[in-house]
């Protein structure tokens, strides 16, 4: 797998679309233990990002997931806008002079996101947050480097779905769902549901893409 410049603004479209299409679910779960605009602020700022493709056809990938970051910060609502958009700073700089992205970044990639929401969120594992779907992944991804799959991108999408659906029997111990204690529990978490969307979109991408 290598992934260039407009193979990464063809994945980023992906992503937006499919953030597009489950704007209502996800505010749906929003609805239940926060502001109820998790789906408008995520479908706004990936608007904003696909609004800027035409300036970014020239850049590396690196200094696109950065512009990705920066327009996020800028859009999205919330604590998202700030958590997603250091992630994607984050994965930027950590292929800082890269050309292409190969299969051998896609960890690296995943461990710079994690400790950039780490970092910006304060968050840990079982805080009911993004990171329960994100660091299945990252482990998922970890494994395949030395155990090998015979359907990776299968993999990667079950250890999200599961990492989101892990959400849901945990009390929210982070932003405004953890307003609501016990009332919490039962509900996944938005965050962790955007982030499976977006795992699960780049999945796709890849597997047209192998």
């Amino acid at each position: 797998m290598v992934v260039g410049s407009t193979e990464l603004l063809h994945l980023l479209e992906k992503i937006a679309d499919r953030i597009e299409e489950n704007k209502e679910y996800l505010t749906e779960l929003d609805l239940a233990i926060g502001d109820a605009d998790h789906g408008l602020n995520m479908d706004r700022g990936f608007q904003a990002v696909k609004a800027r493709f035409g300036g970014w056809s020239t850049q590396t990938p690196s200094q696109i997931l950065k512009g990705v970051g920066s327009t996020l910060v800028s859009t999205v609502g919330g604590a998202s806008g700030p958590l997603y958009g250091t992630a994607f700073l984050s994965m930027g700089q950590a292929i800082d002079g890269k050309e292409r992205i190969a299969s051998e970044d896609l960890l690296p990639l995943a461990e710079a996101a994690i400790a950039g929401i780490i970092k910006r969120g304060k968050a840990s594992a079982g805080d009911k947050t993004m990171l329960d779907t994100i660091l299945p992944v990252r482990d998922a991804l970890s494994s395949l480097l030395y155990g090998g799959e015979a359907d990776a991108g299968a993999a990667i999408a079950k250890a999200a779905r599961e990492g989101m659906e892990s959400t849901k029997p945990l009390l929210a111990l982070k932003g405004r769902a953890s307003f609501l204690k016990e009332r919490s529990i039962g509900h996944i978490d938005p965050g962790a549901a955007s982030a499976c969307l977006i795992i699960e979109a780049a999945v796709d991408f890849l597997r047209e893409h192998a």
